[in-house]
């Protein structure tokens, strides 16, 4: 057995039809992470949906309104870019569930997986880019009501920037100035600076990170904390190079009690929505810095997996798969 959990439910596939994101991925992974062997099926935990109240922390009492009576007008859907139904919200309502989840056993036991989640484009009063609710945000936002958690920290490694946890967690300070690189990298340190580590009494204080493609959606990216904005085609080695000092910046400034991953699968080099160059070897190998960092800093980890459109779905399955396994190894390692 693992030592950590994967909660996952047949439930979690959505209802969208032919499309570019796979919706059978989450059942895909399920069925390759038993039959590999790198999970078993006690490894497994079953999530319940979010409550109304919970999805309410983040998302307006309009928007809600709107997705439970399916009175979204058509900008609002075509915004989304999935097809609206009454199914589709139970599945995000779900997911939203499974990451409450994650973030309860990754503060009990260090690690938690939600095979599904990730929804990084969701606003509080609208739905982007396949996300129509942001089920991290959700997450940290109960943990924070339930006094469980004061400081999160989300580290987003999809292909496309953060910007609805931008939006829902702006900056409060913007601490030093961009770090060019060659190949024209800047690296935008807008965190929270040190001396606002000591909240006031249970304010909630969260620091984003995002690595993502440069030219890539979304047109309008809001400020991270951390944005680290990639030329067409990095490889491995500078994207990891990247991702080593946005982490090491961010633990100087902020002492997160949770790290949230976005573990996209998209930045690989074969995936129809993205333009860089990483391979599946290196992908790994992101999986292995992101854990171990936080595992040498006993940070406690929730993974979400948000997009991944390789042009072979089993290279997106095997992605996902690899980021379960890291965490294996990363954890086995450092016992």
């Amino acid at each position: 057995m693992l030592p950590f959990k994967l909660v996952y439910s047949d439930d979690y596939f959505l209802p969208i039809g032919a499309h570019v994101f796979p919706a059978e991925k989450y059942r895909m992974i399920h069925k390759r992470l038993l039959e590999s062997g790198i999970a078993e099926a006690p490894d497994f935990v079953a999530p319940q949906p979010a409550g109304d109240d919970d999805i309410l922390l983040v998302h307006t009492p309009e928007y809600v309104r709107k997705l439970k009576t399916g009175t979204l007008s058509p900008l609002e859907e075509m915004q989304m870019e999935i097809p609206y139904s009454p199914e589709l919200v139970k599945a995000f309502w779900l997911s939203a569930g499974g990451s409450i989840l994650a973030a309860d056993l990754a503060l009990r036991g260090g690690l938690c997986v939600n095979i599904a989640g990730g929804f990084h484009h969701a606003f509080p009063d609208h739905g982007e880019g396949f996300c129509m609710i942001h089920d991290v945000a959700v997450a940290i936002r109960r943990m924070h009501k339930e006094g469980r958690l004061q400081r999160a920290m989300t580290v987003d490694c999809d292909v496309h920037d953060g910007n609805g946890t931008a939006g829902i967690f702006p900056p409060k300070s913007r601490a030093g100035q961009p770090l060019p690189s060659a190949g024209g990298v800047q690296h935008h340190l807008r965190g929270v600076s040190a001396q606002l580590r000591d909240s006031s009494a249970g304010e909630l204080e969260v620091f984003t990170i995002s690595l993502h493609q440069a030219n890539n959606y979304p047109a309008y990216k809001p400020p991270s904390s951390i944005d680290v904005n990639l030329p067409d085609g990095t490889n491995d080695e500078q994207y990891l190079g990247w991702l080593e000092q946005a982490l090491s910046s961010a633990l100087r400034q902020f002492e997160p009690e949770l790290l949230c991953y976005i573990a996209g699968a998209d930045p690989y080099k074969e995936d129809q929505l993205g333009g860089l160059a990483l391979t599946i070897e290196g992908l790994k190998k992101r999986d292995e810095l992101v854990l171990g960092v936080a595992r040498s800093r006993n940070i406690p980890v929730m993974i979400t997996y948000a997009g991944g459109y390789a042009r072979r779905v089993e290279d997106t399955i095997t992605i996902h798969c690899n980021t379960v396994l890291a965490a294996r190894e990363v954890n086995g390692q450092m016992k």
